[in-house]
């Protein structure tokens, strides 16, 4: 690596600078708000890849990605320049940056006193490198020892990142271990560093494979630094602040594109399993699971095709449906419809050479083309060799697109999966159409899955225009969340994995990856035993996405009747989650319009309680509902950290309360998942349900858990029809309340807005066992509120 030295300020612009490094290299830093600069470094004054996905703010980006120079969307605010001995300053009202000769650049920002305080710095030595002879860029700075690392998106191990490397190259890791497998799936360079005083973010837009060094590297000719390192592409990164680390993660989604509003059944129970569509009988077999819902009264909104329904001679081909196991595909898709349930159909992105289609797209020339030659790459795909799908080409997308409406939309399937689509291509060289200038798949690996799962995307909108597509996919960088729900990928069965994918799934949602979950039960292994699958559950109905899902080794299949003497804690643990619906989908609409996590790890609201900064199995749901999830074989008791706020907790089972800031002991048998409600909460519940219906849920309560004392806390209740637009021309009802206590009264004062209205027609009001205050209802003493 050539580590570049000297610069000398070549042009001051509107909105940024341009630094000539070492006589031929350009570097430029944008101011693009008060609290986010970025660093751009082109190499001989040209840049490896000039477009991005990944940058979205306001809107979405063209299908040919948005020109890495475009600042639209930013409200690029006035800054100063000074030049100083060797330096030069460059600063908004709040973050100030100083470069530095030789080249290193100093952050700093303003405190509530008006102060400027350090806040991170590039390694004074070497701190920005580029390969003289080829493709790769590093970038390299000081790390000091008051800082937690977090995010990187869907990681395995501790939640708290520093001390390791991690690699960003996204891998089909079937069976992985969740503690210490890496890479995996998705590609997500962004960083969330937290200090007692500040947090900060930084993001390389970079899409090329990349390491992240977090401490686990140490050179005594350089102080203690971290690294960020690209085998191609360029230097580009953004650096943005927030007061809490809540404020960071809620920059990055406003930088990379908001999160996808799906239809409320997507919140409901998904079933799936690799066995089903495996078998001979497949269509008999997912039938079955329609009836098997009903016996065990077990509710249900959707069921996930595995992709067997495409085989032939037990390999899987796209679009291609085998009629010998699912003879009519419309008259079962109809039978789900008519028990209430959507499906969603697995789709893959690669042919296999024997595909019968492959021929034909071939020589339409749609797919990624081998580096040396104008024949197809060819890559190792399920048990076989076959060709990836260039969805760089206009082409391709419209073939795609007629596939997923010929093939899936007209059979009366309801959603796409986009699965193994990681694009695991490893001639770097191979090349892309990049809608007309062609692009080496090395600099743009992860954005094929982006493209795979808008063009599902965009067929499903103009399949049925009037509802809100749901889309599932497992790989990706970051925007997905602008367009699909995803999870952690083929996890493999232990009590490891179900402690370890929940920290994943806290990594990915402060990664701005909000709408995700996991394969609960375990993917690969053997089947879960009564014990681990009953935990398994409890904990899945708590993530937005809850999908029981299996290929086991032993060819056994999770269901929730597996195991007839836990059965009623399974349906119990999933009707709970139909009972939260209504505040599950108050927080996907928050999670949209507002960019508030919906999962989140306990620190996110309570930054001055050190201790919830340890490692911990605890999360929570939305900010009100604390979940203390059982991940240890034979506990029957919990042990939870209450994290210390000025409210206190109640039990959600008993309404006992307690005060913030100390460990109490909670039972937790194993029909129950230990759970804890902030005091000041009100949360939307629905009666028993067995699936979404905008028509059958005509009950709604909202239980109070008011603060002891005095105090005022306030909240929302989303509703609509669950799966149209109207929410955009106010066809929607947003309610909001206002809780004021005092030591004679629970004042609860409601308001309503939007043309919505509901099958409820009045909203039930309770309180917690033995609370003795009275309650009012916008000034009159009563127990509901009528719309």
């Amino acid at each position: 690596m050539k580590i570049l030295k000297n610069w000398t300020l070549q042009k001051q612009a509107a909105h940024h600078i341009e630094l000539l490094v070492d006589g031929q290299h350009t570097l430029c830093l944008y101011v693009l708000e008060p609290t986010l600069f970025r660093v751009l470094l082109k190499r001989k004054g040209e840049l490896a890849l000039d477009r991005t996905w990944s940058i979205a703010p306001g809107q979405d980006v063209p299908w040919e990605g948005r020109n890495r120079e475009d600042i639209s969307g930013f409200s690029c605010p006035n800054w100063t320049l000074e030049q100083q001995d060797q330096q030069l300053v460059i600063a908004t009202e709040a973050l100030r940056v100083t470069i530095h000769q030789p080249l290193w650049l100093e952050w700093h920002y303003r405190n509530e006193a008006g102060e400027w305080q350090w806040l991170a710095g590039d390694r004074p030595t070497s701190a920005y490198q580029l390969n003289a002879h080829g493709d790769g860029v590093a970038h390299y700075l000081s790390r000091k020892k008051d800082e937690r690392f977090y995010g990187l998106g869907e990681k395995a191990g501790n939640l708290q990142r520093n001390g390791k490397r991690f690699e960003m190259r996204n891998l089909d890791a079937m069976g992985y271990n969740a503690a210490s497998t890496d890479p995996l799936y998705k590609h997500i360079p962004f960083t969330l560093t937290r200090r007692d005083d500040i947090s900060y973010g930084l993001f390389y837009d970079n899409l090329s494979s990349c390491w992240l060094d977090l401490g686990n590297e140490i050179d005594n000719y350089h102080t203690a630094y971290r690294r960020w390192q690209a085998e191609a592409g360029d230097i580009d990164y953004y650096l943005f602040t927030g007061a809490r680390a809540l404020d960071v993660t809620k920059a990055f989604v406003r930088l990379t594109g908001k999160t996808l509003f799906g239809p409320k059944w997507s919140l409901g129970y998904s079933g799936s399993t690799m066995h089903y569509t495996d078998a001979p009988d497949a269509q008999n077999q997912l039938m079955n699971f329609i009836r098997l819902c009903e016996e065990h009264a077990i509710p249900c909104d959707s069921f996930q095709l595995s992709s067997g329904y495409t085989s032939i001679n037990g390999k899987r081909y796209v679009f291609n449906w085998n009629y010998d196991k699912v003879p009519q595909p419309n008259v079962m898709s109809q039978a789900f419809h008519d028990a209430g349930l959507k499906l969603a159909a697995n789709i893959k992105p690669c042919l296999l050479q024997d595909h019968p289609r492959y021929p034909e797209v071939a020589e339409k020339g749609l797919f990624i083309r081998d580096s040396e030659t104008d024949a197809p790459e060819r890559s190792s795909f399920w048990d076989d060799e076959g060709s990836h799908l260039d969805f760089t080409n206009p082409q391709t997308v419209k073939w795609w697109q007629e596939g997923v409406t010929t093939q899936l939309l007209e059979m009366g399937i309801d959603s796409t999966w986009n699965d193994n689509n990681e694009f695991e291509v490893w001639d770097g060289e191979a090349r892309c159409y990049g809608f007309g200038r062609e692009i080496a798949i090395k600099h743009i690996r992860p954005v094929m899955p982006l493209l795979m799962m808008r063009a599902s995307l965009e067929a499903q909108q103009r399949f049925a225009p009037d509802k809100r597509p749901y889309l599932i996919s497992r790989s990706g960088c970051a925007g997905m969340q602008r367009y699909v729900q995803t999870w952690s990928g083929d996890n493999r069965t232990s009590w490891e994995t179900l402690r370890f994918n929940t920290r994943m799934g806290l990594g990915m949602s402060l990664s701005g990856l909000y709408n995700v979950g996991h394969d609960v039960g375990g993917f690969s292994g053997d089947k879960p035993d009564a014990e681990l699958f009953v935990r398994w559950v409890q904990n899945g109905v708590m993530h937005p996405r809850f999908t029981i899902h299996s290929w086991n080794d032993d060819h056994t299949v999770n269901e929730p009747w597996m195991y007839p003497g836990v059965t009623p804690a399974i349906r119990s643990a999933i009707e709970l989650r139909y009972r939260l619906l209504p505040y599950f989908y108050t927080l996907l609409w928050q999670a949209h319009a507002d960019d508030e996590p919906m999962l989140r790890p306990t620190f996110l609201d309570h930054e001055n309680d050190t201790q919830t900064f340890e490692e911990c199995d605890d999360f929570l749901l939305g900010r009100d509902i604390l979940v203390a999830s059982v991940v240890e074989e034979g506990q029957r008791q919990r042990r939870v950290w209450l994290p210390a706020n000025e409210t206190g907790w109640y039990d959600f089972y008993t309404h006992e309360w307690f005060c913030g800031g100390q460990w109490i002991v909670r039972d937790a048998p194993l029909e129950k998942l230990p759970l804890l409600v902030r005091a000041g909460a009100g949360l939307p519940l629905s009666e028993r349900i067995r699936h979404v219906s905008a028509t059958a849920d005509d009950t709604r309560e909202l239980k109070l858990f008011p603060v002891k004392g005095t105090g005022r806390s306030a909240g929302l209740l989303f509703e609509d029809d669950g799966e149209s637009w109207g929410y955009q021309n106010g066809n929607a009802l947003w309610l909001e309340w206002e809780m004021v206590c005092d030591a004679t009264t629970v004042n609860l004062k409601i308001s309503a807005r939007g043309d919505y209205r509901p099958a409820w027609k009045a909203l039930k009001v309770s309180l917690p066992a033995g609370e003795g205050r009275k309650l009012l209802i916008n000034g009159e003493e009563r127990s509901e509120w009528v719309r």
